[in-house]
């Protein structure tokens, strides 16, 4: 599930996403195109993360850690900055902050204590 989310929902979603506010590059300027260009590199490191799972390979399921890492700390410029346009109504940020924080902290959760990822991965 979690190599579907990063290899397929995220790309997905960052592509969405930044193809709807490019209207706003122009009078956001430079903040906004370097959390654009954050959200981007961030993405592609949770592809690489994905196919490192998907291949087994060593280091993956800590390469898979940084990225939702990576991605929480995005999320959280993104909501509490004022540089990327949103259309969250008034209230709505604390909700989008949890959520972000929850999604990160249970997949590490089940990274660090699933006995399937460790056998997975014990002997890579």
């Amino acid at each position: 599930m979690l190599c579907g989310l990063l290899l397929i929902w995220q790309p997905i979603s960052t592509g969405l996403v930044t193809s709807s506010v490019l209207d706003s590059l122009a009078i956001r300027g430079l903040p906004m195109a370097l959390i654009m260009v954050l959200r981007i590199l961030v993405t592609g490191f949770g592809v690489g993360a994905g196919l490192a799972l998907i291949g087994r390979r060593p280091g993956a399921v800590g390469m898979a850690m940084v990225s939702l890492i990576a991605s929480v700390a995005t999320d959280m410029i993104v909501y509490l900055t004022p540089y990327f346009p949103s259309n969250r109504a008034p209230g709505e940020t604390p909700l989008y902050v949890l959520v972000s924080l929850a999604y990160g902290t249970g997949w590490m959760i089940y990274l660090i204590r699933s006995k399937r990822v460790h056998a997975t991965f014990q002997d890579v």
